[in-house]
């Protein structure tokens, strides 16, 4: 079984299909009071117990394929390189390289190359979040402060 898959862009068919079925699911959702509730196929009226955490991620998928928004599903144990570690920061490969030089984030070394999980990852790019939201939040209120802020 592949450990990454992505999923490509969706055909307007598609996207209706999981527009309708994401609205169905996340309805369905809200009502279960199961974490594992069973879910019938009824093409082979199989019952299949499905874990609530996998029906929200199924929801979520179909949600973004109703958007046709190719997504990607990806362990949160693997290792990324250091080119997909700065995609999914939003900078550049040699930023993220200094970055991992100055131990803002744990990796390995793999012969010449720079691994690092894509946990740690995620871990990052939320505190940066976290500290812009903070930044910005001070900026504000010494603008108000100044008077320069118009309501």
């Amino acid at each position: 079984m592949e450990t990454t898959k992505t999923l490509n862009k969706s055909t307007m068919r598609e996207q209706k299909a999981a527009l309708e079925s994401y609205q169905a699911l996340a309805k369905t959702i809200k009502q279960l009071s199961s974490d594992m509730p069973e879910i019938e196929i009824k093409e082979t009226k199989e019952l299949i117990k499905v874990p609530i955490k996998a029906l929200k991620l199924l929801s979520e998928v179909l949600e973004a394929m109703s958007k046709g928004q190719p997504r990607s599903i990806v362990p949160m144990a693997s290792e990324v390189t250091t080119q997909k570690a700065a995609e999914i920061i939003g900078c550049s490969r040699p930023f993220l390289v200094g970055l991992l030089e100055k131990g803002e984030m744990p990796y390995v070394k793999v012969g010449n190359h720079c691994r690092i999980k894509l946990v740690d990852v995620l871990a990052y790019k939320e505190k940066q979040k976290i500290t812009q939201k903070k930044h910005l939040t001070k900026m504000m209120h010494n603008d108000e402060e100044l008077e320069l802020y118009d309501s």
